[in-house]
């Protein structure tokens, strides 16, 4: 059996994330789950919620790995939910379970989970016109070692392309 790829949406929660971002992720979760890939998030609102929205609308497979110990905390649409007791530490968890990142807005959270995927030298893809995090660091490198570009593009399509392509290339 082949492994499935599994791709990280991060973004703004249900406090900072707009309408626009949210429907930025809406239409990434359609495109993950069109890939075939799985579908991973922080499990809880905002970019999160609408990214596991858009996988569960188009039959996709969607896991949502939250802070809390209680799995009651997860948004309506992860099939798979992981309380991971961990608070915030759970970024690092998000991270080392994904194959490649894809961010969408976001803040101090989503640049928590993108730092831990920069140092174990992920993927990245962020959607340039999502504003926050994302669109701060597109087409740049986190520091000086370079390890990895976060590579800038304008559509949810073009960031699952995107992705899986450097994925495939790794």
């Amino acid at each position: 059996m082949t492994k499935k790829i599994q791709i990280l949406v991060v973004g703004h929660n249900e406090s900072g994330c707009t309408p626009d971002a949210a429907a930025l992720a809406y239409e990434t979760g359609v495109e993950v789950a069109k890939s075939g890939a799985v579908l991973i998030t922080g499990g809880l609102g905002g970019v999160m919620k609408a990214a596991c929205h858009g996988a569960k609308d188009t039959g996709g497979l969607t896991v949502g790995i939250i802070p809390q110990n209680d799995p009651s905390f997860a948004n309506e649409y992860c099939d798979i939910i992981i309380p991971s007791g961990m608070g915030l530490a759970r970024d690092f968890l998000n991270a080392l379970s994904a194959d490649g990142v894809i961010m969408i807005g976001g803040g101090s959270g989503t640049l928590s989970e993108t730092c831990a995927a920069y140092m174990h030298k992920k993927p990245i893809v962020a959607i340039k016109n999502s504003g926050g995090t994302a669109e701060k660091y597109a087409d740049q490198y986190l520091d000086q070692r370079k390890n990895v570009l976060i590579i800038g593009v304008s559509s949810p399509k073009e960031a699952v392309k995107t992705i899986l392509e450097k994925i495939n290339s790794t």
